[in-house]
């Protein structure tokens, strides 16, 4: 059922990763146990324009491409509500400069993540500076996800360490130096490894500098990324 579901809700689906996750024991609400993450493969023109920093395509591509996963997660969550079960959206992006939650503005963390969820589906990994690396189209993908307790079956094996070796594209050519160049496990706090709150800071001067608008867009390790090169005719 949840593939009829997805086919509906998906227009393209060659675009498209979606995976399923257990995860009992991870979630603030017991009763949503299963996981549902969707990752939106980005158009390879617009990354490639952003190897020097954020462009107005891409700030424009970036809020249309959230707006459209909002639509498609929110279609399958209401279509998940018709058939008795309870879902709960989480969202592809937080507006920081509106949020009212405290604890999200000190730390930029979220209760649930949608790289998490992604991790734990076995659609990737994550990469030195914190991006989510699928197997399929590198980090060239937007996620959204939400959290159910409709019995979703689990899409693979759990991702629980890095894949990208030696590889240090992202951290050599980040702005902010917000990398320390560690490899990511399950057992590894983000702030070893990346410094997430320089890494916004720098993304705002970016985007204040060069589009003059307030919003924390950058891009560039996205755009840098071998796997994401590579995997482009996938």
């Amino acid at each position: 059922m949840i593939h009829s579901i997805l086919e509906k809700s998906m227009d393209n689906s060659r675009d498209y990763l979606a995976g399923f996750a257990d995860l009992a024991g991870l979630t603030q609400d017991p009763g949503l146990r299963y996981g549902l993450v969707i990752a939106k493969r980005l158009d390879d023109q617009v990354i490639d324009s952003i190897d020097q920093g954020p462009t107005f395509s891409y700030f424009n591509y970036y809020h249309q491409v959230n707006s459209h996963l909002s639509l498609v997660i929110h279609s399958i969550g209401d279509q998940l509500k018709a058939l008795g079960y309870a879902s709960k959206v989480v969202e592809p992006s937080i507006r920081e400069k509106n949020s009212g939650d405290e604890y999200y503005r000190s730390t930029l963390r979220t209760p649930i993540s949608h790289k998490m969820i992604a991790t734990r589906a076995g659609l990737g990994w994550i990469g030195k500076t914190d991006l989510f690396v699928s197997k399929k189209f590198g980090p060239r993908v937007r996620l959204v996800s939400l959290l159910t307790n409709y019995p979703l079956p689990v899409s693979g094996k759990t991702i629980d360490r890095s894949r990208c070796g030696k590889c240090k594209v992202c951290v050599v050519n980040c702005p902010a130096q917000a990398a320390t160049g560690q490899l990511w496990d399950i057992y590894t706090d983000r702030d070893v490894f990346f410094d997430a709150h320089r890494c916004r800071d720098t993304c705002m001067a970016l985007t204040r500098e060069r589009l003059h608008r307030e919003s924390a867009l950058c891009g560039i390790c996205v755009s840098v990324c071998p796997a994401g090169k590579s995997n482009r005719d996938q």
